[in-house]
C-alpha cells in the first residue's frame, strides 16, 4: 500500500491528486489498484499517512521513534475489530438490507450489533458505543438511550417487513418444506411489562411474571419469525398466528408444520388443514395410555427401534429412548433411596424418643412421598415394635415404568410423503429451535432480565434478539474449528483498536494496527475483510442518565 501523488493542471490551475493504492499480481503481472482518493486531505494529514505506511512493517520501531520524539504521540482509539466483523457479517447476512440504511435502520443495526457484544440495556448500548467505533463504522449522527428505546419502537411498526426482507434473501427460489415452531417463557424482574402475567413458568422462578415467546425456524433452524404473548398464554393458544405468518407472508402451500408435544391438538390441526398444510408433533403420555387402552398402540412395538401404527389419515411413529428410560429409572431408585433414609431416621428418632408417635412420623413420611410423587407404588407402614417401613408394589412400579423412555410422534403425511425415519427426524429438528431459545435466553444474548414495559419495546427487544441470534449463530459456524467461544472470540476481537497518530500543533490521523495473530485468524475464518483506512467522523455518544445520578440517591 502506498500514496500515488501527482499535479494536474486544469486551465491555468494545478491540483495535486492523492491517491492511496495497493499493488497485486494477476496473472504473473503487476497491476494497481485504487483504495482511496485523499487529495481533499490537509498536507499534514498526507504526511502523517505516510509516515504511518512507512513503518506498518515494523510497529516497534514506529513506537520507538514516536517514544523519543516529543513531537511525535501514538494514542489508543476506539475498538474496532468487533463492530467491523459483525457489520461486515450483518450485511452479507441481509440484515442490513432488510433494516435498511436509514438512521431507524442504522440504529437498529447498533442495537443488534450491541447485544451480541455485550448484553444489556438501551443504556448500556449507549455506553457501550463510547468505546467502540460504531458511528464511525456504521455512519452514525449523536444518539442516547431516547433514541434507542424510540428505536425499538420502530422495530415492532416494521417487523413485518424486516422478516419478510430477510426470508426472501434466505430463501430466493424453493420455499421451505417445513417449519419448525416452538414456545419458551422468560421470567420479569419487576412487575409492570405489558405482557407479564403469572403462567406456567419454564425457568423454575416461581413468584416471577413471565412472558411467553413464540419462535418461527425454517428447516435449518434459521429463525424467520418471533413473536411476544402474554405470559400465562397457553402453547396451542399461539399456533394460529404463526399459520398465518406462514400462508401470507413465508410462501404458504403444502408445507409442514412441526410443533412440540402438546401444542397442536385438534383445533389447531383442523386451522393447518384448512390451509392445505401438514403436521408434525408428539402426543402426551396420557394420550399414549389411552391408545394403549384401546389397542391402537400395543407397548411391545416400543420394543422396536422404530415402529409405526397407521390409523385412518394418522400415522403413529413409536420409539423408546433406552438413554431417557435409564435416567428415570436411576431417578426412582435415587428416589426411593432417599426416601429410604428419611425412614431410618425417623426409626431412630422413634427408638431415640419412647413419648413420640408413630402415626406422626407416617404423616411426615406420607407427605414425603407424595412430594417425590412415588405415592403409585410406595406406602409408609407401620411395623413392630413402632418401626416405620416402606410398603413397595412392585407390580405398579413395574407399571408406572413400562413408559419410560418412551414416545409417539403423530402426523397426517402418508407413508409416500415421508418414512417413518424422515418423520422422526424432522420431530428431533425442533432440538435446532431448543438451542436458538438456549443462546437468546441465557448463553450470549441473555434476553432476560427485560429492562423494558412498554408492548412496542417488549417486542422490539425480541426481535434485536433474533437477529442477533442469527449473526451469533453465523459466528458460531465459521469459528466451529477454534477452541473458544463466540463471546470469548468477540473479546478477543474487542482488543483491536485504531491509533492516532498525532504530530504536535498539527492535525492527528488514524490507522489500523496490524492484529495479533489470534485475532487476525478469527478475522480470517469470519470471513472479513478490515477497512484498509479509517477516519473518524467526530461523533459523541452520551447518555442522558448519568452513573452520578443513581450514586448520589442512595
Amino acid at each position: 500500500m502506498y500514496l500515488d501523488t501527482c499535479k494536474v493542471r486544469s486551465g491555468n490551475k494545478v491540483y495535486t491528486r492523492v491517491l492511496l493504492r495497493e499493488s497485486y499480481r494477476e496473472h504473473g503481472k503487476v497491476k494497481h489498484r485504487t483504495i482511496a482518493n485523499l487529495s481533499k486531505c490537509s498536507d499534514q494529514e498526507i504526511a502523517a499517512i505516510k509516515l504511518a505506511l512507512q513503518h506498518k512493517h515494523d510497529l516497534a520501531a514506529f513506537r520507538d521513534n514516536a517514544q523519543l520524539n516529543p513531537n511525535f504521540t501514538l494514542r489508543q482509539g476506539l475498538s474496532i475489530g468487533a463492530v467491523a466483523v459483525l457489520e461486515a457479517l450483518a450485511r452479507e447476512l441481509g440484515l442490513v438490507k432488510a433494516l435498511g440504511t436509514d438512521r431507524e435502520g442504522k440504529l437498529a443495526l447498533w442495537q443488534v450489533i450491541a447485544r451480541v457484544i455485550d448484553q444489556g440495556s438501551r443504556l448500556s448500548a449507549v455506553r457501550l458505543a463510547q468505546t467502540h467505533a460504531c458511528c464511525d463504522l456504521l455512519k452514525l449522527d449523536a444518539f442516547n438511550e431516547d433514541d434507542l428505546y424510540s428505536n425499538l419502537a420502530w422495530l415492532t411498526e416494521h417487523q413485518h417487513r424486516i422478516e419478510t426482507r430477510l426470508f426472501e434473501l434466505l430463501h430466493p427460489g424453493e420455499k421451505p418444506a417445513l417449519f419448525l415452531y416452538d414456545v419458551t417463557s422468560s421470567y420479569l424482574e419487576g412487575s409492570n411489562n405489558h405482557f407479564g402475567t403469572f403462567g406456567y413458568n419454564r425457568d423454575a422462578k416461581s413468584g416471577k411474571m413471565q412472558i411467553v415467546i413464540g419462535l418461527l425456524c425454517d428447516q435449518a433452524g434459521i429463525p424467520l419469525s418471533i413473536e411476544v404473548f402474554a405470559g400465562n398464554t397457553s402453547d396451542p393458544k399461539t399456533v394460529a398466528s404463526q399459520v398465518k405468518k406462514i400462508v401470507g407472508h413465508f410462501g404458504g402451500g403444502s408445507v409442514t408444520f412441526v410443533g412440540d408435544r402438546g401444542m397442536l391438538k385438534i383445533p389447531q390441526i383442523e386451522h393447518l388443514s384448512e390451509h392445505g398444510m401438514h403436521y408434525i408433533t408428539a402426543i402426551t403420555k396420557p394420550q399414549i395410555e389411552s391408545l394403549l387402552n384401546t389397542k391402537v398402540l400395543q407397548v411391545e412395538l416400543f420394543d422396536q427401534p422404530l415402529a409405526e401404527v397407521s390409523e385412518e389419515h394418522v400415522r403413529y411413529i413409536l420409539r423408546r429412548n433406552p438413554k431417557r428410560a435409564a435416567e428415570m429409572d436411576a431417578t426412582r431408585a435415587n428416589k426411593l433411596g432417599r426416601l429410604e433414609h428419611k425412614v431410618n431416621e425417623s426409626n431412630a428418632y422413634l427408638s431415640a424418643h419412647p413419648r413420640a408417635k408413630a402415626q406422626t412420623v407416617i404423616k411426615t413420611l406420607s407427605k414425603e412421598v407424595q412430594k417425590l410423587k412415588l405415592q403409585s407404588w410406595v406406602e409408609v407402614k407401620c411395623g413392630e415394635a413402632r418401626c416405620v417401613a416402606l410398603q413397595i408394589n412392585e407390580s405398579a412400579r413395574n407399571e408406572q415404568a413400562k413408559l419410560d423412555g418412551c414416545y409417539v410422534l403423530k402426523t397426517d403425511l402418508s407413508a409416500a410423503q415421508a418414512i417413518k425415519e424422515l418423520v422422526h427426524d424432522r420431530y428431533k429438528d425442533l432440538t435446532l429451535v431448543e438451542q436458538a431459545f438456549r443462546t437468546s435466553k441465557t448463553v450470549e444474548l441473555e434476553m432476560r432480565p427485560i429492562y423494558v414495559q412498554l408492548e412496542n419495546s417488549t417486542r422490539g427487544h425480541a426481535l434485536v434478539v433474533m437477529l442477533a441470534y442469527r449473526l451469533v449463530h453465523e459466528l458460531a459456524r465459521r469459528w466451529q474449528t477454534l477452541d473458544l467461544t463466540v463471546q470469548e472470540g468477540l473479546k478477543k476481537l474487542s482488543t483491536l483498536c485504531v491509533i492516532e497518530v498525532e504530530l504536535a500543533d498539527q492535525t492527528s490521523c488514524l490507522t489500523i494496527p496490524e492484529p495479533s495473530a489470534d485475532v487476525a485468524k478469527l478475522i480470517e475464518l469470519a470471513g472479513v475483510r478490515l477497512p484498509t483506512v479509517f477516519r473518524s467522523r467526530g461523533v459523541k455518544v452520551a447518555t442522558r442518565k448519568k452513573l452520578q445520578e443513581n450514586r448520589s440517591s442512595r
